[in-house]
């Protein structure tokens, strides 16, 4: 029925395309999943209150495992977040009442959530509520699709935490 040659074109064949196919799914994972290894599987995480840690808790003898949010905050220098900014500017300005792709953020810290002016939001962040406090802000540039699941935001995050107290202490700059 086939000869040998036959059965190793088909074989090479399936084998071919499983490679490819394999191949092309590690490359779409690292360009839509970045810092999350193979077999990690993404975890609905939801915003809880940032407690921050009081000299009483200090003195109470409990060790910390690094720098609170507010110390991590406090250090962020608002001339290198300008520069970390620029990764946000494809999509969002700090000029007042220009919404782009996304809203502006001007005044964003201490502003509502999803009150811009003119922006249509998701049904993820309408529903948060609150204000953009700079501990919340911390955690959203974190990962937004896992603070605000299903936010239109498709940005991956910014991992490292200085970067996000940077662009913060930029974002405090840009209001009135």
């Amino acid at each position: 029925m086939f000869d040998s040659m036959t059965l190793t074109k088909i074989f090479g064949s399936f084998f071919g395309a499983l490679l490819v196919f394999l191949l092309l799914n590690w490359v779409g994972n690292i360009i839509y999943y970045p810092g999350e290894g193979h077999g990690k599987e993404a975890e609905a995480v939801y915003p809880a209150p940032v407690e921050a840690k009081t000299t009483e808790t200090a003195a109470a003898g409990t060790e910390s495992a690094g720098p609170t949010v507010a110390e991590i905050l406090a250090a962020g220098d608002a001339d290198k977040g300008a520069k970390v900014f620029s990764k946000c500017k494809a999509c969002h300005t700090t000029d007042p009442g220009v919404n782009k792709v996304g809203p502006s953020l001007h005044g964003v810290v201490g502003r509502a959530i999803a009150s811009a002016e003119g922006f249509k939001y998701s049904n993820a962040l309408k529903n948060l509520g609150g204000n953009w406090t700079e501990e919340r802000l911390f955690e959203f540039l974190k990962k937004p699709g896992a603070y605000a699941k299903g936010t239109k935001m498709s940005f991956a995050g910014l991992k490292k935490d200085k970067d996000r107290a940077n662009i913060i202490a930029f974002l405090k700059t840009q209001a009135n």
